[in-house]
């Protein structure tokens, strides 16, 4: 899915606007290059935050015990394994299965559980985005990439500031053998938001 479907981009909030007034500055001053910040937010998006969900994602598919403390108390299970922090409190974790999927949105804004999934990807904020996937989600994860049989049932969950939440992915098949390091490797921030399938390596399918 495109970042805006020929829609007018949104005006960035007052904070927004003060972050790239304040890194323009410092850009203009010689004082940061644009490319470092670049790689620092994509690391955010791609790699630390997410790393923290992965943890307990891999952690729920290797302990039975510690996923129905992840599903029924999010805190408390993801303090047991160190990731504490903003939002934490009042996340909920969705369980995908054969028969239900789940994706994540705020229609409102861009409400995000950025303790375990660091920073939300543009589209994510994007209009196009929080209107369609709550009015056609099948057709908007199979322009991700991600395609649903008929007879699985999709649930679109809807995040605001009480309410932030993770979609906790089926483990693949074939990785019965992996690591725990391993099978965190395989989750992404675009599996626990619910839009795709975490990926297994040729060589364990």
């Amino acid at each position: 899915m495109s970042g805006d479907h020929g829609h007018h981009p949104e005006a960035p909030s007052g904070f927004e606007a003060r972050t790239l007034a304040l890194e323009s500055l410092l850009v203009e001053k010689g004082l940061i290059a644009s490319a470092a910040v670049d790689q620092v937010v994509a690391a955010f998006e791609q790699d630390i935050g997410p790393m923290r969900g992965a943890r307990a994602v891999a952690r729920a598919w290797v302990d039975p015990e510690f996923k129905k403390r992840l599903v029924n108390n999010p805190a408390q299970a993801l303090a047991e394994i160190g990731i504490m922090g903003y939002g934490v409190e009042q996340l909920v974790v969705v369980e995908n299965t054969p028969s239900v999927r789940n994706v994540i949105v705020c229609t409102l804004c861009s409400c995000y559980p950025y303790s375990v999934l660091g920073l939300p990807p543009t589209w994510y904020k994007s209009a196009p985005y929080r209107s369609r996937v709550v009015l056609e989600p099948r057709a908007v994860l199979s322009e991700m990439g991600l395609e649903l049989p008929d007879n699985v049932d999709l649930r679109v969950w809807d995040s605001s500031a009480d309410l932030r939440y993770m979609v906790l992915p089926e483990r693949p098949r074939g990785t019965e053998g992996m690591s725990e390091e391993r099978l965190a490797a395989l989750v992404t921030r675009d599996c626990m938001i619910g839009v795709a399938d975490p990926a297994v390596p040729a060589a364990v399918r």
